[in-house]
């Protein structure tokens, strides 16, 4: 007995010498975020009965908003929800968003212009802080026109560490000549957490149709979305038209 107790002292030693050895970064769910650009994604929820009254206020007066920091993209939803407009604002930092908030607050053109008239024409607004995955980039449409797709996949508790690889894996086989071209894909760093979205872009409707039957029909794409799928909880697509006065369009 006094003999096995000896042998187990110095395995254990090592054992010990060997787990502090590890580096802390192993407890990291994925790669960290190196940049600090972040995109604020918001959607309202428009009354029914004035969905034309706010797009029409919001294209006299959206300057008014982007005088105080960048729009991306502003989207009417096609598809996938009804009265509602999606809307991506970037911002450099944490703190460069709360000056803006706080300049907004202050302006008394955006105030009485649009915000008093804009209010009582929405039921529900909507946030989310989102940053690019660090494998992608965001990128301007092939052309102009055409028709955009928003994909948001809740995934499985755990990180882009058990996800991550097989996400990406599932969005570059459908970013391929001859299906949709992919804009960028963020994961949320605010709002509902392992939240992923996509933003596509197609020709038209029917493209997306056409792009979407043929996928099923590629060996290549329905492998890797097998093995993303495993780690999926829900999955919600939205088609969306550009607003005349959206930057990306």
């Amino acid at each position: 007995m006094l003999k096995l107790f000896g042998t187990l002292r110095p395995l254990a030693a090592l054992f010990r010498a060997t787990a502090a050895a590890q580096p802390s970064a192993h407890l990291a769910t994925g790669p960290q975020q190196e940049q600090r650009t972040f995109y604020e994604f918001r959607t309202y929820s428009i009354r029914p009965d004035q969905n034309s009254a706010f797009l029409k206020l919001t294209n006299e007066k959206i300057h008014l908003r982007t005088a105080h920091s960048q729009l991306i993209g502003y989207w009417t939803v096609e598809y996938g929800g009804l009265n509602q407009v999606f809307h991506i604002w970037q911002y450099d930092s944490y703190s460069q968003r709360a000056a803006v908030r706080a300049a907004l607050a202050q302006d008394p053109s955006w105030i009485s212009e649009y915000i008093s008239k804009a209010l009582p024409l929405l039921t529900v607004q909507d946030n989310e802080v989102s940053y690019l995955v660090p494998w992608s980039r965001l990128k301007s449409p092939p052309q102009p026109g055409g028709v955009f797709e928003l994909a948001t996949f809740q995934m499985r508790p755990g990180g882009p560490a058990v996800w991550g690889g097989a996400f990406q894996a599932a969005m570059s086989a459908h970013d391929a000549p001859g299906y949709g071209k992919l804009l960028g894909a963020f994961h949320s760093e605010f709002g509902l957490l392992n939240r992923v979205h996509a933003l596509w872009w197609f020709e038209s409707a029917d493209h997306r149709a056409e792009c979407r039957h043929k996928a099923h029909t590629d060996a290549r794409v329905v492998a890797a979305v097998r093995n993303s799928v495993a780690h999926l909880d829900s999955q919600r697509n939205q088609l969306m038209f550009p607003c005349p006065f959206s930057p990306m369009k």
